[in-house]
């Protein structure tokens, strides 16, 4: 009899097992999956003091061409659907200063500038955001760029000094990009 209740309970749970709440698996639902990663970085760091930026006259202290091969596989170029790159600076010299950054493409051409003059000692720290895509400029822009050219003008005298305890420019630059990978 107990054989009996043993067999019978395991025929009904196999039955409970082959009609339960099973539905087929659907594999394609990557299909239907979008995937859209932020990444973000920094890009550049531009630190000088006031006594470097007055031991040249008037004129260029800094000038720089840097690599910028965040987009160089077409694969990732594709995808990219749009960025921003925000730029910090503080200025505590004496100096009224201006920045140049210039992105170029393989050939060394220009696609885009961004410039800023900043007023002497004491300023605030200006930080602008620069968009790409839908709702900024051409994506291209940052599709294309493979270096940066970053270049500081002194557009003051080289005598002054700033009463600030250590005078200096700083310059930092940091980006969000965000990847279609589905």
């Amino acid at each position: 009899m107990k054989r009996l209740l043993y067999s019978v309970l395991w025929i009904t749970g196999l039955l409970f097992c082959s009609v339960s709440c099973m539905e087929e698996q659907d594999f394609d639902q990557i299909d239907d999956l979008s995937v859209t990663p932020t990444l973000a970085s920094g890009i550049f760091y531009l630190e000088s003091d006031e006594e470097t930026i007055n031991s040249v006259a008037t004129g260029s202290f800094y000038s720089e061409e840097f690599t910028f091969e965040a987009f160089n596989e077409q694969y990732v170029a594709e995808r990219l659907i749009e960025g921003t790159i925000t730029y910090e600076l503080d200025n505590t010299t004496s100096k009224d200063l201006r920045i140049v950054v210039e992105f170029l493409d393989e050939d060394g051409r220009v696609l885009d500038i961004e410039r800023f003059d900043i007023e002497a000692d004491p300023s605030e720290t200006l930080i602008r955001e620069v968009f790409y895509g839908p709702s900024g400029k051409p994506i291209d822009i940052l599709a294309n760029t493979t270096g940066l050219r970053v270049s500081a003008v002194n557009l003051s005298d080289n005598t002054s000094i700033s009463p600030a305890e250590n005078p200096s420019l700083i310059l930092r630059s940091g980006a969000e990009f965000l990847f279609r990978l589905q």
